[in-house]
């Protein structure tokens, strides 16, 4: 007769070892992959997605950081100049920065 060097070759049956006995992790129902997608931007880079005529001009630049594939601004420097910035998601900090800066904050769905 074989000898049993530890309890779990008793409980794992033709010596497969116990990964493969029993359910293993968590089982999810309805899984949406992307559901936490959400790229992010900085305030200094987002005049870099105003034309080159608006950022010389006095005019304020409207920039939709969605059509650059963007989804949330975040506060990380400062507006060289007043921007009304359009996105799904703003940090508090980056709303506070861009208004501080004599801009605006669009949410877009």
């Amino acid at each position: 007769s074989a000898r049993v060097s530890s309890p779990t070759q008793l409980a794992c049956p033709l010596d497969l070892g116990c990964h493969s006995v029993g359910k293993v992790g968590m089982r999810h129902w309805h899984i949406k992959k992307n559901s936490e997608f959400c790229p992010t931007v900085n305030v200094a880079k987002v005049m870099s997605f105003a034309p080159e005529e608006e950022r010389k001009d006095n005019k304020v630049p409207v920039i939709d950081v969605t059509k650059k594939g963007f989804f949330k601004v975040l506060g990380r420097g400062v507006p060289a100049k007043p921007v009304i910035v359009k996105a799904r998601f703003f940090s508090k900090f980056a709303e506070k920065k861009i208004k501080a800066a004599g801009g605006a904050c669009i949410l877009t769905a």
